[in-house]
């Protein structure tokens, strides 16, 4: 296999593994093991197939290094690229007010106590995104050279937690059953998240010089490895923390930090608790800095499009105020915000490619390569994208129950 082969797999693979999977074990308490390994194995094969669809369209751009927007134009005019840079902005902005609630629920959880739990939470909300926010308007080489380092981190205490976790893992926490079997519709907006790498699909394209095979197998080996370490998330998770007891604890307090309580306290050990905590915070952060450079990146171009100022003074604010704003009155809001992602994601990763390669299939009937499933394929997904955008009206509506948070 050759390195950019292994290497465009390692950046699908690194852009899809962040906070995301932090919610499952919140999201999938009353759900059982069971029904959490169909939902992520049903998802992981809906969202490489809309990701090789963008493959598909990617036959037929005009220009090699184009972006998704870029094709959504030649498709379907400005309507169609402004809905992609809406749809993609919005995303992020819900995503990044998932991580910075994430990362001050679980910053508060070290902090003395301040007046009451509410001020301390608000505390631990601005301390880590002003110091985290620092790095992102310094640069890319800010970021970069953090990211290295907390990428490393998280590997290390993803296979630490791991190993304590696993040994610790019984049989009949793994054969639970869900304690309402709606309760698997009502996860997968979140679940959906967390096989969110089709952002970069047109840098793979672009990388791989547009070359199918290898974009394919690229893809295949980038989501599986994601695949394969929420698998064993959940085993861990679900296997360690009895169902009834988990699903009160998270009741009781449904956000990360209320994940590492849950974990220390059902195990009586508080170390794994705060390896929990590590794996966590070093997740969430990665995560965080990724987002938040997109949005730092996006509203930039967006603004020297229209000749509008685009230095850090007028970037810095428009990054982070309106998800801090979501998460300083919504402290608990890390799987709403989750929601709302999956809902414009649902747009992006689904919708969207669907649309394109219905288009290009009209267009170009003779492409040298089509993703399999003919146009019965593209109508089942497209489904299936529908449901996911309606999932969360559904539960505001009380038709579907909600989920932890």
């Amino acid at each position: 296999m050759k390195n950019k082969i292994l290497g465009s797999a390692l950046i699908i693979a690194g852009t899809t593994i962040g906070a995301g999977m932090l919610a499952m074990p919140l999201t999938s308490a009353g759900m059982g093991f069971g029904m959490t390994v169909v939902l992520l194995g049903g998802l992981w094969a809906l969202l490489t197939y809309t990701g090789l669809l963008f493959m598909e369209v990617y036959q037929t751009a005009k220009e090699k290094e184009v972006g998704v927007a870029t094709l959504a134009e030649q498709y379907f005019g400005m309507t169609g690229r402004g809905l992609a840079t809406f749809s993609l902005l919005v995303l992020l902005y819900a995503l990044l007010a998932a991580y910075i609630t994430g990362g001050g629920s679980l910053l508060s959880g070290i902090l003395p106590v301040m007046g009451d739990e509410e001020t301390t939470s608000k505390v631990g909300i601005l301390l880590f995104t002003f110091i985290l926010g620092t790095f992102v308007v310094i640069g890319i080489k800010g970021v970069d050279g953090i990211t290295r380092l907390m990428f490393l981190g998280k590997i290390v205490a993803f296979i630490f937690v791991l190993l304590m976790m696993l040994p610790k893992a019984k049989l009949e926490n793994l054969t639970a059953v869900p304690l309402d079997n709606l309760l698997v519709i009502s996860a997968i907006p979140i679940f959906f998240t967390s096989f969110g790498f089709h952002v970069i699909m047109g840098s793979i394209n672009s990388y791989l010089d547009a070359d199918i095979r290898k974009i394919r197998l690229a893809v295949l080996i980038g989501t599986l490895i994601p695949l394969s370490a929420y698998l064993l998330w959940q085993l861990a998770t679900h296997g360690v923390l009895s169902q009834g007891e988990f699903v009160a604890l998270v009741k009781q307090d449904p956000t990360l930090n209320g994940l590492v309580k849950a974990t220390a306290q059902i195990t009586g050990s508080t170390i794994l608790g705060e390896a929990v905590r590590l794996f966590s915070a070093l997740a969430l952060i990665t995560s965080f800095l990724g987002v938040a450079m997109g949005i730092f990146e996006g509203v930039g171009d967006l603004l020297k499009r229209f000749n509008l100022p685009s230095n850090r003074v007028v970037l810095t604010p428009l990054t982070f105020i309106p998800p801090l704003v979501f998460a300083l009155f919504y402290p608990n809001g890390f799987i709403a915000a989750l929601g709302y992602a999956g809902l414009l994601f649902a747009f992006y990763g689904l919708i969207l490619p669907i649309g394109l390669a219905w288009k290009a299939r009209q267009l170009y009937p003779n492409l040298p390569y089509r993703v399999a499933g003919g146009n019965l394929g593209l109508v089942i997904a497209f489904v299936m994208g529908v449901v996911i955008i309606v999932i969360p009206f559904l539960i505001e509506k009380g038709i579907l129950p909600a989920v932890a948070g």
